[in-house]
């Protein structure tokens, strides 16, 4: 039995940077951008994030121990106007998402298109799983665009909160080496 579909999450945010700079700052200074300490597996202890600019290229979080994971995997990179990639932190690879962002030229600026499928592939979980995903591109696009929305502002607080009731309890660790996409560490 087929899944249903699952409308994709659409988002979008103007900049007032060039196609060109809009592109290279979402592709090559990704680590510079993200939001880390709120929207990785490690958080606080997140020593950098990867994004490998060529299809086939990597998507990688590693940890200040070493520990790395991959979030998903570069599946088309045509600069200046779009890329794509999977999309899976802390989950298999088999229910990724599919992530494609263009660059169109608006005005002065441009206007970054962020379109995001296949979530049949989370089974019954995918409404939950779109309706997060649907607020949370957008406060990472918000945070791109060098602005915090009240629900990424929200957001903070309740992984916060959360990580230091992980912290508390001893849990946090563990919770971390639960996370899917588990890389070996870089061999020196």
């Amino acid at each position: 039995m087929t899944a249903p579909p699952v409308p994709p999450v659409r988002r979008s945010v103007l900049v007032p940077w060039n196609v060109e700079t809009a592109f290279a700052r979402f592709t090559t200074g990704f680590a510079d951008w993200w939001p880390r300490r709120t929207h990785s597996i490690g958080g606080a202890r997140v020593r950098t994030i990867e994004f490998e600019c060529r299809a086939g290229g990597l998507i990688v979080e590693e940890l200040v121990d070493g520990r790395r994971f991959k979030w998903g995997e570069v599946t088309a990179f045509d600069p200046p106007h779009r890329v794509a990639f999977t999309w899976h932190p802390s989950r298999d690879e088999h229910d990724a998402q599919d992530v494609e962002v263009r660059f169109v030229a608006e005005g002065s600026g441009t206007r970054v298109e962020l379109i995001s499928t296949g979530w049949e592939r989370l089974g019954a979980a995918a409404a939950r799983a779109r309706r997060m995903y649907g607020i949370g591109w957008g406060s990472v696009l918000a945070v791109f665009a060098g602005r915090r929305d009240v629900p990424f502002v929200l957001f903070s607080v309740i992984s916060t909160a959360i990580t230091g009731a992980l912290r508390v309890t001893g849990r946090l660790e563990s919770e971390i080496d639960k996370a899917g996409g588990k890389l070996p560490a870089r061999s020196s």
